[in-house]
């Protein structure tokens, strides 16, 4: 009786353990959810998407018309302003982003399998208690790799315990925002697609998309 018993458990155990491994997506149907979710978000939003050979004509995306260029890498771009233009008379008197430089960010972050506020910094975000820091990080471009750092130095949001480095446990900078960077100068407003292999630590290990509106990256 009581090995009976026994085979039993056994049978209930193994059978549960299949059936979470029945509903345990792979790495690959994860992806293609990913996919899915963008696509949708790019259809329900009404989204144009432009090439980057049309893109890099004039290095603008038509607000109107509500276009993004598509990166081969997955990255979607759109930029509302190029630059600061009440501080800089043109784009070309507005400093490019450069080596060394402490980037000042000011975003909303969307996780868009369920269109919902995630993360937020201090520029009219949806969350008041947000609204006190800015998000800063140290950018480096070597000329071969970008690389950016979140840094808790006085007055950013690292440092009193808010702000990206700090919700997603790394102080790396999403790969995606960065990517934006060579098109844009001091002061610039972009809105982002960023599918996880571009993105911050927890999007890369869950495969998670997220949508930006980046309503200010300045140079401190």
């Amino acid at each position: 009786m009581r090995k009976l018993a026994f085979l039993c458990l056994s049978l209930l155990l193994i059978g549960g353990v299949f059936t979470a491994c029945d509903n345990t997506k792979t790495y690959a149907e994860m992806l293609d959810d990913e996919r899915n979710d963008i696509s949708r978000y790019i259809r329900d939003n009404g989204i144009t998407i432009i090439s980057v050979d049309e893109f890099e004509k004039d290095t603008v995306t038509d607000v109107l018309k509500n276009e993004y260029v598509g990166f081969s890498n997955g990255l979607y771009m759109q930029i509302v302003k190029r630059y600061d233009d009440k501080l800089y008379a043109s784009l070309e008197d507005a400093p490019q982003f450069e080596n060394n430089n402490l980037i000042l960010s000011r975003f909303v972050e969307v996780y868009i399998a369920d269109n919902d506020t995630t993360a937020a910094s201090n520029v009219c975000n949806p969350y008041p208690y947000l609204n006190l820091y800015p998000d800063g990080f140290r950018y480096t471009d070597n000329g071969y790799t970008k690389y950016g750092q979140f840094v808790a130095e006085p007055g950013l949001a690292y440092y009193f315990n808010y702000g990206m480095a700090y919700w997603y446990e790394s102080s790396v900078v999403p790969s995606g925002w960065l990517q934006s960077l060579t098109y844009i100068r001091d002061g610039a407003h972009v809105r982002l697609i960023v599918p996880s292999k571009i993105g911050h630590n927890t999007a890369q290990s869950q495969v998670y998309p997220y949508f930006y509106d980046i309503r200010k990256f300045s140079i401190y």
